[in-house]
């Protein structure tokens, strides 16, 4: 017969995966002699059966559940239902990995209206009795049959208001009797007739099956997604002796850290309540007191607490978050685990148990949780300005920090009122962003947009930036000729002030205050050791001498990807590409792109010179050209005047670009292969800038051109034989030896396919996995983001494939595409450029495959360098 049940005292550790995070450090404190209230663990595979059994619990289950129950009341003397002296024990949820709050608790569990009498009288404290009674029927309703917590807390404060008290503390247990029957009658009207159980078995097998449930709630599977934890793990079911915290002054319940699991400080950090149980403290019902003022009210228990609390870091080599409960001068410990932490904590923390010989190096590195580090590098919310912030509504997470300003809704009212203009603190709002929107989005603290996914133009370019950006915010009501919004019952006008949250999506009325971010020295340490141990290289994605030298401060290696197309929307600029795209010769094209090129060449050389030799890939032209083209009349008259044509036959030409599907359109190297003039004009921008800045600074440059979006050989030779009579006619022009790579990007499926054809011309491979996702699953990037949810909600997938990747299936083809492409040229470079370069789950997937490098957006590179340095030691 399989074992689905465990006592605490035979499991350890090292069995997480199967007793959950809660249920293997019962075990191990159990082992460790420390004074734990006895019970024991249903597994997480119990929770699995539990769902593929049509949501039962199998009668062998049940059995072993009852069987544990039996020793329990052995060893306790008491019998669990007895109307005189009933053993009473708590229901506790634990995932194998921490998921603090997502879950639910049950305490007290095994009271009923004859046993509480019993309990009343052995006690000699009925008030205590019916506490603890009221408290297990407003919790097993709400989590096990899902009443309202609001229905009990509301029948609390009345009752609190009829007596005249503050607290319910001060309910006496006439009180506490009739507040018990009160919820019992909530309950049975909430049940449509049906009376609260009385058989403690019954209540026994709801609960285990209510945290069973839990694991699916909605708050649960947000959360698992926001940190990659499978939602075939389940949760373990923990069933413990209580222990009581509320017996009167010398009873009590808190929660402590080993150090400040804000900073890191070492030292105990936490808070308890007098007469109190687990929840009060948790849930903030009262304000709880410093765990220093345990020593002034109980010494001996604070002085035993201590001990104990330092004996649990030393083993676990780790900072521990601890609950515990005092019952009447006894203390107990509830449970202690790794302790959640700021990113500035964690890299505190890991420096000093290096320091102080518990954790080598290696270990550190692997202690800090790589998507964290986002913390450390853009603003954040004071905290105390944050507590009086009104949400009204969330979204997309899509760049992270924190933004406050005024709303604007067009990029050049942004443009005019931030920086470079009247230097105001402005939050572009958008229906979407274009390409067009670029001076804008720069000139914003935020960028919040109604369309749009992780992906999404805004996304990308703002994390580029490195701007706080919520994205996909489908409940706004906007009208941007207006210039207003409607959000969580308010209307928002230009110049009104809203805050963002790009770290949790969130989005604030009003004006909230924000904090620099600040990095330590420590930050140092950590990525010094990140960089001795990883074997990927890190890049960056980077179009501006100001995100390449961010990038570069940041320990980029070079440039990944360099978007050639977005050099092309400044104010002087964006005339000219649009000419060249209303050109009908190829002359006119040419006299068009001759006026582009010296910006071009000039974002070249000033990149080249604050990369100092490092590498950087420069992928020719991409987007469809309709993202070029004018769309307000005042632009539109301007470039008809321009080119000596009517304001008609602007528009004509424009409508004349529309594509039904234009990211599967003429765009990419097909452009090259439509107007080769274009691929000309960059490849003289990149050879001559390449060629000035080496022979002006000395460096040891190495252009690598990459051509977008290939998908046959043919296509590659044909573009590949333009940009090298271009690149020999330049070296030759400028008499110079200088050495240059032509490769591709892989984001079509096809090419993957026949990677082994496309390497016999193409020296570099590099993952363009935005596209790739796009074209592999068959969905936009854009509009994916309106019905994932309900794919999330079915467990059909359970993270979104444009911010992890998807190993099962463009993995695959990525790997593939490693395979084929060196087995014809075993030297082949590949990296990786999509957004999914800084997601510290697809970079240990790349270290696995054997790529060169990843590359990401500037403020994701500490992320990609700890997670590349995490892949190197997890996977030796």
């Amino acid at each position: 017969m399989k074992k689905w049940v465990y006592k605490f005292k035979e499991g350890n550790a090292d069995m997480r995966n199967l007793l959950g995070g809660k249920g293997a450090n019962l075990a191990e404190m159990t082992n460790l002699g420390l004074p734990i209230p006895q019970g024991f663990t249903v597994t997480t595979e119990a929770c699995t059966d539990y769902y593929e059994n049509g949501k039962q619990i199998s009668d062998e289950i049940k059995e072993q559940i009852f069987q544990n129950l039996a020793d329990l009341e052995a060893l306790m003397g008491k019998k669990f239902g007895d109307t005189e002296d009933p053993l009473l024990v708590s229901v506790r949820s634990g995932a194998r990995a921490s998921m603090p709050g997502m879950m639910d608790t049950i305490l007290n569990l095994g009271l009923n209206d004859v046993a509480v009498e019993g309990f009343a009288k052995k006690t000699g404290n009925p008030r205590f009795a019916y506490d603890s009674y009221r408290r297990f029927i407003q919790m097993y309703s709400d989590v096990v049959m899902e009443v309202p917590k609001s229905f009990f807390e509301k029948i609390i404060d009345e009752m609190k208001e009829e007596k005249g008290v503050h607290f319910d503390t001060e309910l006496t247990a006439d009180d506490l009797k009739v507040l018990a029957d009160k919820f019992k009658a909530v309950y049975k009207e909430a049940m449509k007739g049906e009376e609260f159980p009385q058989d403690p078995r019954e209540q026994l097998m709801g609960a285990v099956k209510a945290v069973f449930r839990s694991w699916d709630n909605p708050r649960a599977i947000v959360y698992r997604r926001m940190n990659d934890i499978p939602g075939d793990w389940g949760t373990a079911v923990n069933v413990q002796c209580m222990v009581f915290g509320n017996k009167g002054e010398t009873s009590g319940t808190g929660v402590a850290f080993t150090r400040n699991p804000a900073t890191g400080a070492k030292g105990i950090f936490g808070e308890y309540l007098i007469n109190a149980q687990g929840e009060d403290v948790v849930a903030g019902v009262r304000t709880p007191q410093p765990i220093t003022q345990l020593e002034k009210d109980l010494p001996e228990c604070y002085k035993q607490f201590m001990e104990l609390a330092n004996k649990l870091e030393n083993h676990y080599r780790d900072m521990q978050d601890m609950e515990f409960t005092i019952e009447e001068g006894k203390l107990y410990f509830l449970q202690t685990r790794n302790g959640k932490r700021t990113a500035a904590a964690a890299i505190n923390i890991a420096c000093d148990l290096v320091d102080e010989g518990m954790i080598t190096p290696e270990e550190a590195v692997c202690r800090i949780e790589a998507k964290s580090l986002d913390q450390l590098l853009h603003p954040t919310f004071d905290a105390d300005a944050l507590k009086a912030g009104e949400v009204i509504g969330s979204a997309l997470p899509a760049s992270p920090g924190a933004a406050a300003g005024k709303v604007y809704f067009t990029a050049e009212d942004a443009k005019a009122a931030g920086k470079g203009g009247r230097g105001e603190r402005v939050i572009l709002v958008r229906l979407e962003t274009s390409p067009e929107d670029i001076e804008g989005m720069h000139a914003a603290e935020g960028i919040l947009t109604v369309r749009g996914g992780m992906t999404s133009h805004a996304a990308v370019v703002a994390r580029g930036m490195g701007t706080c950006c919520v994205s996909g915010c489908g409940d706004i009501k906007i009208d941007e000729e207006a210039k207003v919004f409607s959000l969580g019952g308010y209307e928002f006008h230009e110049g009104d002030y809203i805050s963002l949250d790009g770290s949790t999506g969130k989005i604030y009325k009003g004006d909230i205050k924000t904090v620099e971010a600040s990095v330590g020295g420590n930050f140092g340490r950590i990525m010094a050791w990140a960089d001795q141990f990883r074997k990927l290289q890190v890049r960056t994605n980077a179009d501006t001498p100001a995100d390449t030298e961010n990038a570069v401060k940041l320990g980029a290696e070079g440039i990944g990807l360099c978007r050639t197309e977005h050099m092309f929307f400044g104010e002087e600029r964006i005339p000219k590409i649009r000419k060249m795209i209303l050109s009908d010769t190829v002359e006119q094209r040419e006299a068009a792109l001759n006026e582009l090129i010296v910006f071009q060449k000039a974002d070249f050389k000033a990149m080249y010179e604050v990369l100092e030799g490092k590498p950087m890939t420069v992928r020719y032209l991409d987007p469809p050209l309709h993202e070029f083209v004018p769309t307000e009349d005042a632009d539109i008259a301007a470039l008809a005047e321009d080119m000596g044509l009517t304001v008609a036959e602007v528009k004509a030409k424009c409508d004349s670009l529309h594509e039904f599907n234009p990211m599967m359109g003429h765009r990419g190297c097909r452009l090259a292969v439509t107007y080769p003039e274009i691929a000309k004009m960059q490849t003289r921008a990149v050879m001559e800038a390449a060629i000035e800045v080496k022979n002006e600074k000395g460096y040891d440059i190495v252009p690598e051109i990459m051509i977008p979006l290939v998908g046959e050989k043919k296509e590659l030779k044909f573009v590949k034989d333009i940009v090298v009579e271009t690149a020999e006619q330049v070296k030759k022009e400028k008499n110079s030896d200088i050495q240059y790579h032509i490769g591709t990007m892989i984001e079509i499926p096809r090419a993957a396919l026949t990677a082994d054809a496309i390497a016999e011309e193409a020296e570099f491979f590099s993952f363009g996995t935005n596209d790739l996702t796009q074209m592999t699953f068959g969905f936009s990037r854009d509009d994916a983001g309106k019905f994932l949810d309900a794919y999330y909600q079915a467990k059909i997938y359970e993270s979104d494939p444009f911010a992890r990747l998807d190993q099962t299936g463009v993995g695959q083809l990525v790997q593939m595409a490693v395979e084929k492409g060196r087995k014809t040229r075993p030297e082949l470079k590949c990296g990786i450029c999509g957004e999914h370069g800084g997601d510290p789950s697809s970079v240990e997937f790349c270290h696995k495959i054997g790529l060169n490098y990843v590359s990401c957006s500037p403020f994701r590179v500490p992320i990609a360098r700890l997670a590349a340095a995490q892949a190197a030691i997890n996977n030796k």
